[in-house]
């Protein structure tokens, strides 16, 4: 995918970002969030990656949720990044960085849980965001991916002013976690039409 993709995207969310919180997507998301902490399970001083953090709202309640989290956020906006760390109430154990969720500079096993929360449908090159996570989750590793779902309908389109994006039903979904070495364990609907997959990393 051609830089002048991202940086498409880039220039969306950085525009969007002095407003995200202040929008409706501030109730839904924090509807998406709450039901979503339903299903987290993290060990003590677990380490936690979250693809398209955005603002950091997801982080922020991880954080209040399990006392000994350590967050990482990733996102392609700065500017959603420079709201991110503004808002930032946890700063010992939350940081925020700028990066690509199809090429994460992080190591091997880094991770105890990924979390990728609404913005999977924007990514161009699924397989190559599963192989990342894969490589980045520790084994017995979970891998939360919350996003749109349109029941067994492959579904994409591209919107004037958001640009090309992609739902993904449950066979698509457990196939990519296949073929990056992770088990879809369970599926479970938060909100009508917002579907969570749970994936364990389970190599040796």
């Amino acid at each position: 995918m051609s830089n002048n993709f991202y940086r498409q995207k880039e220039h969306l969310f950085n525009l969007w970002a002095p407003f995200y919180d202040c929008l409706f997507t501030t109730i839904f998301y924090q509807a998406i969030h709450q039901r979503l902490l339903e299903f987290v399970e993290l060990k003590e001083n677990a380490a936690v990656l979250d693809l398209g953090c955005g603002t950091g709202r997801l982080m922020e309640r991880l954080a209040a949720e399990f006392p000994t989290v350590r967050a990482i956020g990733l996102d392609l906006s700065r500017s959603m990044l420079r709201e991110a760390r503004a808002q930032n109430k946890y700063r010992k154990r939350l940081i925020f960085v700028s990066g690509r969720a199809e090429s994460l500079a992080f190591a091997d096993e880094q991770f105890d849980a990924v979390f990728c929360t609404m913005s999977f449908l924007h990514y161009p090159d699924p397989q190559q965001v599963f192989r990342q996570v894969s490589r980045v989750l520790a084994n017995g590793g979970r891998f939360y991916l919350v996003d749109g779902y349109r029941g067994e309908d492959d579904f994409s389109s591209s919107v004037p002013w958001i640009g090309a994006m992609r739902l993904y039903n449950r066979q698509q979904r457990e196939q990519l976690g296949r073929e990056a070495g992770l088990s879809a364990i369970a599926h479970h609907h938060l909100l009508p039409g917002i579907l969570l997959t749970i994936f364990a990393n389970t190599t040796e």
